[in-house]
C-alpha cells in the first residue's frame, strides 16, 4: 500500500468511526406487549434496515428475498452445490430436443395461505406476472412465446429460441417467479395481497420496527432430504421475527446480550468480540459475493465511456477492500466476475482490473472532456462495508481530479432513488454468488445503470442462446471483456459475509441468503 492509499484508507477508517454510533439504549426498543402474547418459539432476527416492499416480484434487493423467501416459493430452487432442485415443480422440466418447449409438473396438495389449492392457472398467471413486473422476468419475456397450462397439474414454457438461463432466472429467490393465487395478481402493480405457498406466513408488519412471520400449518413440502435451499422444509421454529437494525454495531451488541438471535451482515472486526463469548457463534459464508460500484450508463455524467474508464483507473480496489473489512481474512482482490475455482473464472479478460493510476486516470479524465461536473454517488451506512469503500473511493477519484458528491443515503431510500435515471451518476452495492452469469444483475438491460449497449446485447444474447458448456464459457469472457472495456460497473473484489447466531439456535444451514426452516430453537 502506498503512502498515499494508507492515508486515505486510515482517513476513510476514521470517517467510518465517526457514524457507526452505539447501542443507545435500543435494546428492548422492539418488543411489545402483543409480541410477547404470542405462543410458541420465537426468533428475532436482525436485519440491516427496514426492506422497500415485500412484494419479491419486483425487486432483487437481498434484504428482501431474505425476508420474503420465507413466504413466497418459486418452481426451482438450488441445492447445497447450487444444482437446480423443484420446488412448487415435482420435478425438473422435461426440454425438448430443440431447447425451445419446457414442459414442467407440478407437485401436487400445495395450498396458498389463503386455504386455496394451487392450479397450474395460478402458476400460468403468477409466470405471465413475473414476464411483466420483474426485471428477472423482463429478461426472459423477449424469449417467450407462451405460457399455458397443460390439464390441473402441468404447464408449458414455449420460446421462440433456446435460452439457457431460464430455469435459473425461475428458480431465483429475488425478483423472484413467485407462485401466488390468480386472484391477488394486478397486471405489472405491486401483488394486491402477500400470499404465498412457504412454510411462513406474514402475520404483521410495522414499517420500522418488525415483520412477523409465523408457521404455515397448510404447508406442503417438497419430498428428499434437506440441501441448501432444496428438499424437505418444516417450520420447527413457530415464529419468525424480523426486525430493521441498520447500525452495525448495534446488531453486534445486540446479539451479543441476547436480544437477537440471529444479526446480519456484521463488520469483519467483530469477528474478535464472539471468539470465547459464551451463547452466540459467528457464521462466516464463503464464497457470498463481490461488492460493486454501479455507473449509470444511461444518463448523467457517467453515460460517457471514457470517464468510466478513467474511474476505473483512478480506484484501487485493494485499498477499499481493506477499508470495507479490515480483516484481509474476509476479502479476496480478484477482478474476475466469477472467482477462481468456479466455471467461469478468467483471468485474463479482467486484467484491466489491476491497472490503476492516478496519472493515467488523469489523463483519461481529460480525454474525456470531463469539465469538473459532480459525480453523485450514493451509499449507505446501513452496510457499513459499503460505506466505508465509497469513502476510499471519494479520496481517490478526487484525488485523480472528479469532483465528488458523496450521497449517505437509507438503504431502502437508495434503492428507490436507483430507479430514477436523472437522480445519481453511481451507487455502491453488492451482489451474491449465483451460479447462473445472466442471473447477476448488471447484466439485466432493466438494472439501474441500465448498461445495454449494441455489443453487450449481442454478446450475451449469443451466451444465452448456447446451450453447451464448453462454448458458454467462451462466450462468457467475451462478455467480461465487454465488462471491462465499456465499464458499466466496478468490481471491487471478493468478500465473505459475517453474521453472528445464538447456541440456541440449532440445525441452522449457513447460506449466502439465511433461511430459518429446518432450524430450531433450544429451550
Amino acid at each position: 500500500m502506498t503512502k498515499v492509499s494508507r492515508r486515505l484508507f486510515t482517513a476513510a477508517l476514521g470517517a467510518a468511526l465517526t457514524t457507526t454510533g452505539t447501542l443507545a439504549g435500543t435494546l428492548g426498543a422492539w418488543t411489545s406487549p402483543a409480541l410477547a402474547q404470542q405462543p410458541g418459539s420465537v426468533i428475532t432476527v436482525a436485519t440491516i434496515g427496514e426492506p422497500p416492499t415485500l412484494d419479491p416480484v419486483g425487486t432483487t434487493s437481498d434484504l428482501v428475498s431474505i425476508i420474503t423467501q420465507h413466504v413466497f416459493e418459486t418452481l426451482f430452487t438450488f441445492d447445497k452445490d447450487w444444482q437446480l432442485q423443484p420446488l412448487v415443480a415435482s420435478a425438473l422440466p422435461q426440454v425438448s430436443a430443440d431447447g425451445k418447449t419446457y414442459t414442467i409438473p407440478l407437485r401436487s396438495g400445495v395450498t396458498f395461505h389463503d386455504g386455496s389449492k394451487m392450479t397450474a392457472e395460478d402458476v400460468v398467471a403468477s409466470l405471465d406476472h413475473w414476464l411483466k413486473a420483474s426485471p428477472r422476468g423482463k429478461t426472459a419475456a423477449p424469449m417467450v412465446d407462451s405460457i399455458a397450462a397443460k390439464g390441473a397439474d402441468t404447464i408449458v414454457i414455449a420460446l421462440k429460441e433456446p435460452f439457457a438461463p431460464l430455469t435459473a432466472l425461475l428458480a431465483m429467490n429475488n425478483g423472484a417467479a413467485a407462485i401466488v393465487p390468480k386472484s391477488v395478481i394486478d397486471g405489472t402493480n405491486p401483488l394486491k395481497s402477500l400470499v404465498g405457498t412457504g412454510p411462513y406466513k406474514l402475520l404483521e408488519h410495522k414499517p420500522d420496527q418488525y415483520i412477523r412471520l409465523v408457521k404455515f400449518d397448510g404447508y406442503a413440502s417438497p419430498a428428499g432430504p434437506a440441501s441448501g435451499y432444496a428438499g424437505s422444509r418444516v417450520a420447527k421454529i413457530g415464529e419468525v421475527r424480523f426486525v430493521p437494525v441498520p447500525n452495525a454495531a448495534t446488531r453486534v451488541s445486540g446479539v451479543l446480550a441476547g436480544q437477537y438471535q440471529f444479526a446480519d451482515s456484521l463488520p469483519a472486526e467483530a469477528l474478535g468480540r464472539f471468539k470465547g463469548v459464551a451463547g452466540v457463534q459467528p457464521v462466516i459464508v464463503k464464497p457470498f459475493g463481490f461488492p460493486l460500484m454501479i455507473m449509470n450508463s444511461k444518463a448523467g455524467v457517467m453515460a460517457n465511456q471514457k470517464l468510466r474508464q478513467a474511474v476505473l483507473t483512478a480506484l484501487e480496489p485493494g485499498d477499499m477492500l481493506l477499508a470495507g473489512f479490515g480483516d484481509p481474512a474476509f476479502i479476496a482482490p480478484e477482478g474476475s466476475i466469477y472467482a477462481p475455482g468456479t466455471p467461469y473464472y478468467d483471468a485474463a479478460s479482467a486484467k484491466p482490473y489491476g491497472e490503476h493510476g492516478l496519472s493515467k486516470a488523469t489523463e483519461l479524465l481529460k480525454a474525456a472532456g470531463y469539465k469538473g461536473e459532480p459525480i453523485r454517488i450514493m451509499t449507505s451506512t446501513q452496510y457499513e462495508f459499503l460505506y466505508k469503500m465509497s469513502l476510499v473511493a471519494q479520496a481517490q477519484l478526487e484525488a485523480a481530479g472528479f469532483k465528488v458528491d458523496l450521497q449517505v443515503l437509507d438503504w431502502a431510500t437508495l434503492l428507490q432513488k436507483r430507479g430514477d435515471e436523472k437522480a445519481w451518476d453511481a451507487f455502491f452495492t453488492y451482489h451474491t454468488f449465483v451460479p447462473e452469469p445472466s442471473l447477476i444483475t448488471v447484466m439485466n438491460p432493466s438494472y439501474p445503470g441500465w448498461w445495454d449497449t449494441p455489443a453487450k446485447k449481442e454478446a450475451l444474447a449469443a451466451f444465452n442462446r448456447e446451450m453447451d458448456p464448453a462454448a458458454r464459457k467462451a462466450k462468457w469472457v467475451e462478455i467480461q471483456k465487454l465488462f471491462y472495456s465499456e465499464v458499466p460497473s466496478i468490481k471491487v473484489g471478493e468478500f465473505y459475509n459475517l453474521a453472528a447466531a445464538s447456541d440456541k439456535l440449532t440445525n441452522y444451514t449457513p447460506t449466502p441468503w439465511p433461511f430459518f426452516w429446518n432450524a430450531d430453537l433450544k429451550n
